[in-house]
């Protein structure tokens, strides 16, 4: 019993008569109409009704090898139609299923296992190798392409009913870092409600409005987006991996909500449409993380969407939250990329003492809100020092501004510190990809006897006749003389590395100066 107010008691009941689970949603998508397609894989189609019985037989076999609520299971696969039916299965009897990322090293994937104790794993063929070489594991394993469809067959059409609560875990999704393992952020019926919940407040994406899942499933862009389009009653189009032709292709023979488009697959999907490949049928906006996209690529390819850009701030801990509700203009070249706030949460700039900080100053970004994850998986002193006072601190800086909107500047953890001043990277990177001259840039730290660290640019050239002294004058116009690189790299796009996200590792760049020193 829980007392409310002037002796109000909320008991278990009224509190369960409150309770939404992902399972239930979908569920409900099933009865509103059982033969609307739920997913696309090539040229295989799946409705909801048959979704569903695969996901009720699958979750009753997963009962009978004593598989139950708050168990673990794992999943390392590609993209396809079976890693929906797992996380739907677990959705219905409570378990988590934790999405580990085939990128990872053997040694990583072995950590990554570790930490969570999963009681099954399911490994498609192509990552059986890399299972085998992180090690005896001693869980059992299920290779998708040969041993999944028995056990489905083993499963009864009406499942154990389980009282699953919005705040057991759904999914474990992995944070990347710059050292260390992988942290695991578990995210719950609730977050993954209110995840599909933003999307359609802040971004009007309705229900006759599919998505292309062509993000690794392990990552939240796919794994929130494909759960919250499954609750919606949309269909999700399923790709494995950056396929730019058969994306191009889905997107002009079907209404897409959100095209995810993130730094490094927009250039692909451009270069189709720059080709004369047929234009979207209808989108409602494309993009994300538009801080890291060449401004003039990103007015390009919202000119061929005819949809503006989602100048999207959002984290695997928080979902689209906390600053993903501005748009850019289709066809225009942004002059700002200052973010607002998303419906569904609030945002404090604080300080390290954990004080807030005035417009203008540079913050700590913490949030609070139903999209907010349960935490990092067996990690009790990361998450006493991470959601202090109630709110996730998000490790990311930015600024107020005073009509309310919000400039990012970088991330906490990495700030070059030249001469007693603080270099935010991003800045930098900002000024060289308002240029339509570069297609990509990357600035890192370099140890330097006089100053400590000192900034260098990597920069991906569209016009090769730019030069280093062009971008010495591009920098000289917009940044404080600390702040301009001390070095201009030119490298090709294809050699940054990246991230599952598109995002370029950062860390990795500043390991190739480091090993040159």
């Amino acid at each position: 019993m829980m007392e409310h107010g002037s002796g109000h008691t909320i008991s278990p009941e009224i509190a369960a008569a409150g309770r939404l689970t992902v399972y239930g949603l979908f569920c409900a998508q099933v009865s509103r109409d059982p033969e609307a397609i739920a997913v696309v894989e090539g040229g295989r189609s799946t409705t909801y009704a048959a979704l569903d019985a695969r996901a009720r037989r699958l979750a009753s076999a997963l009962d009978a090898k004593g598989i139950g609520r708050g168990d673990r299971i794992a999943v390392l696969s590609q993209n396809r139609t079976e890693y929906i039916e797992i996380e739907l299965a677990a959705a219905l009897i409570g378990v988590t299923v934790a999405c580990q990322n085939w990128r990872l090293t053997a040694p990583e994937l072995k950590g990554c296992l570790d930490l969570v104790e999963p009681g099954l794993i399911f490994v498609s063929q192509r990552f059986a190798p890399l299972l085998a070489s992180a090690g005896a594991l001693e869980v059992p394993t299920m290779v998708i392409e040969t041993d999944y469809e028995e056990l489905v067959a083993t499963g009864s059409d009406t499942p154990p009913s389980v009282d699953v609560d919005p705040e057991d875990g759904l999914v474990i999704l992995y944070t990347s870092g710059t050292t260390g393992l992988p942290k695991g952020a578990l995210i719950s019926h609730r977050a993954e409600i209110a995840r599909m919940a933003l999307l359609r407040l802040d971004l009007r994406v309705t229900e006759k409005e599919g998505f292309v899942a062509w993000a690794p499933m392990f990552h939240m862009a796919s794994n929130d987006q494909m759960m919250g389009t499954l609750m919606s009653g949309a269909t999700v189009f399923v790709v494995d991996g950056l396929d730019a032709q058969q994306i191009v292709d889905i997107a002009a023979k079907n209404r897409i909500g959100w095209l995810l488009m993130m730094p490094g697959s927009v250039e692909p999907l451009v270069e189709l449409w720059r080709a004369g490949a047929p234009r979207p049928l209808g989108v409602t906006v494309v993009g994300a993380m538009a801080d890291l996209v060449p401004r003039a690529l990103l007015a390009e390819a919202t000119r061929y969407c005819g949809a503006p850009y989602l100048n999207s701030f959002g984290s695997t801990e928080t979902g689209l939250a906390p600053a993903s509700a501005a748009l850019l203009e289709a066809g225009i070249v942004p002059a700002s990329l200052s973010k607002l706030k998303s419906a569904l949460c609030d945002i404090r700039l604080v300080d390290p003492e954990g004080n807030e900080v005035a417009d203008g100053e540079t913050g700590d970004c913490a949030v609070r809100g139903p999209s907010v994850f349960s935490g990092y998986w067996n990690a009790p002193e990361t998450n006493a020092r991470d959601f202090a006072g109630g709110w996730f601190r998000l490790g990311d800086l930015f600024r107020r501004n005073p009509d309310g909107s919000y400039d990012f500047v970088d991330r906490a953890k990495y700030m070059i510190k030249s001469g007693g001043e603080n270099i935010y990277p991003a800045e930098i990177e900002g000024v060289l990809l308002a240029d339509a001259r570069v297609a990509e840039a990357v600035v890192v730290r370099r140890a330097d006897d006089r100053w400590g660290e000192v900034p260098v640019a990597f920069v991906a050239r569209s016009d090769p006749s730019l030069d280093e002294a062009e971008i010495e004058a591009l920098c000289r116009r917009s940044l404080a003389s600390y702040k301009r690189p001390k070095e201009v790299r030119f490298i090709e796009f294809e050699a940054f590395p990246r991230s599952a996200t598109g995002k370029v590792q950062r860390h990795e760049m500043e390991a190739r100066l480091r090993g040159e020193g």
